[in-house]
């Protein structure tokens, strides 16, 4: 298993069960999580990222998501993926690149989603 294919598991493991260890296992304890470009607060460290994720959490079951590794050397990755919310608030299908730098365990040093809704 790749560190950038460990990676999506443990997001997967973490955005199904919103569990703050689940999310813990997915970001290194200084990790730097840009949530979309240009965002208004940039969430830094395991705290402040579980507390965004909490706020922004999808509830189990109310979104499919399918995905690739676009490039990856030992340090990071681009993951493109597409995530589909069948019903609810978010209705639609949404294009992310995901730019992942790992640390030496394979967690999220640093973290980028870049997403965008496709047209209706």
């Amino acid at each position: 298993m790749t560190k950038a294919t460990d990676f999506v598991a443990r997001y997967l493991t973490a955005w199904t069960t919103n569990d703050p260890a689940d999310i813990a296992a997915v970001f290194a304890p200084d990790a730097v999580y840009h949530p979309r470009p240009n965002a208004p607060h940039v969430p830094s460290g395991i705290d402040e990222i579980t507390a965004f994720w909490l706020e922004e959490k999808d509830e189990p079951g109310t979104w499919e998501f399918d995905w690739t590794v676009v490039v990856e050397d030992e340090n990071a990755a681009a993951i493109r993926g597409a995530t589909r919310y069948p019903t609810g608030a978010k209705t639609g299908v949404y294009d992310n690149l995901w730019l992942v730098r790992f640390d030496a365990d394979g967690r999220a040093a640093e973290f980028t989603d870049w997403w965008i809704s496709r047209k209706k």
